[in-house]
């Protein structure tokens, strides 16, 4: 009896999970992407990617449109369609789409790589950040690099190694029709329905044969963090984070109290240094950048006659120029962004340093201490202990010398609220 339970109870179980993964199975995912790759954009499709493997999904299309982008996250991207465990499909659509540079890799790497009408592919010559050219050595080394990474994904795929090669070394760049003449692409697609049309029944090296009959597309979007992190990954964005931040810091730090610039630059600073989540840094250019903040804080406290200022500047020109790899043409900041931020960053610690210094040696006006040398008049005679009027407010006074009603004295000091006064000749 009781194994007859168990037998009841194991068929349930697997009926069950049976059904789950034909449901499962019955689902496509869809991923929208357009614009450049970077890490943010690299986490979100990896995201994705991964999801589509634990929800074993029938296969997930990624309708993509870029421009290109870091060869790095590329790289990321490829790994992860290698490594998926359901058919990953790249669709360069809609008309009028690209895939350009990085964008090529990624597509050749896909299980399935299909086109829409009016798309291109192509120009994946490797360059530096914002576009522009590497130095001969480092250009060729770089090349070379991506070539044998891109024919190495061709080979896998069963896909033209030769092709890529030129799209790498000469910037070649081919139409959806010339793509799949030159076995570079699979299919050449209208729309998402035609493309799962023409995909369904297609045999996937070791994946399966693909069978879409019925199924239901989901589109994944992009979460807050992908979109955070999307934004805040270039370094250029990252770089200005961090000295937003740190100048919201020494601004609080100047003026106590004032809240606003250290909320602002605790925020910066979390954003910048989620970026380096990211973003290969290297930390003794962080540690240069917080040397030149100290260097300025210390401005403040010691006369120095602006040599610690100079050397805050120089720490700070420093630890920009190291702060990010520089054997990665893609991750260096440019010079359009890094001289007019450290000009601005410079220029705004040295006049604070110089505005609290020289608050610290003006002499105080308001207080009990800036009563010292005010002139006043005896409203109630002073032998030795009286009252005066000083400065719009009447107040105790005591005297070495008695003092008549009506003399004019001259206060010389403060002691617990009792001014100390003298007669003026």
């Amino acid at each position: 009896m009781r194994y007859s339970y168990f037998l009841l109870t194991l068929s349930l179980f697997l009926f069950c999970f049976s059904e789950s993964a034909i449901a499962a199975e019955s689902e496509i995912y869809v991923v929208n992407f357009s614009g450049a790759i970077s890490p943010g954009s690299a986490d979100f499709l990896k995201s994705g990617i991964k999801k589509a493997s634990d929800d074993n999904v029938a296969c997930i299309i990624i309708v993509l449109d870029t421009p290109g982008g870091l060869a790095e996250s590329m790289r990321d991207i490829v790994k992860t369609i290698f490594a998926s465990q359901v058919p990953v499909v790249i669709y360069v659509a809609p008309g009028g789409a690209r895939a350009a540079s990085a964008g090529v890799m990624i597509t050749m790497a896909a299980d399935i790589a299909a086109m829409a009408p009016g798309t291109n592919i192509g120009a994946a010559h490797p360059v530096g950040a914002g576009g522009k050219e590497i130095d001969k050595t480092m250009s060729e080394k770089v090349t070379n690099d991506m070539v044998a990474h891109a024919k190495s994904i061709a080979r896998k795929r069963g896909r033209n190694a030769q092709w890529v090669e030129r799209a790498v070394r000469k910037s070649v760049s081919v139409t959806e029709t010339e793509a799949l003449k030159e076995n570079i692409i699979d299919i050449v697609a209208k729309d998402l329905d035609d493309l799962i049309r023409q995909i369904n029944g297609r045999k996937v090296q070791d994946k399966g044969v693909l069978d879409l009959d019925d199924v239901k597309t989901m589109i994944l979007k992009e979460t807050i963090r992908n979109k955070i992190l999307k934004t805040i990954s270039d370094p250029n964005i990252a770089y200005i984070l961090l000295m937003i931040g740190l100048a919201g810091l020494y601004f609080e730090l100047s003026h106590p109290g004032v809240v606003l610039p250290g909320v602002i630059g605790g925020i910066a600073l979390i954003l910048a240094f989620f970026a380096f989540q990211m973003i290969p840094v290297n930390y003794a250019g962080i540690l240069l950048i917080v040397l030149a903040l100290i260097f300025f804080i210390m401005e403040m406290k010691i006369l120095s006659y602006g040599l610690l200022s100079i050397a805050g500047i120089i720490s700070l020109l420093l630890g920009s120029l190291m702060l990010f790899d520089r054997s990665n043409p893609e991750m260096q900041l440019s010079l359009g962004v890094l001289i007019p931020t450290i000009v601005l960053v410079s220029g705004f610690f040295v006049t604070v340093a110089a505005l609290v210094y020289k608050s610290q040696l003006s002499k105080p006006l308001t207080g009990a201490t800036g009563l010292v040398g005010k002139i006043g008049i005896v409203k109630k005679e002073i032998m030795p202990d009286g009252k005066v009027f000083v400065h719009g407010e009447l107040w105790n006074a005591t005297s070495k010398v008695s003092i008549p009603e009506g003399a004019k004295v001259r206060v010389v000091d403060v002691v617990n609220l009792v001014l100390e006064v003298e007669p003026v000749e």
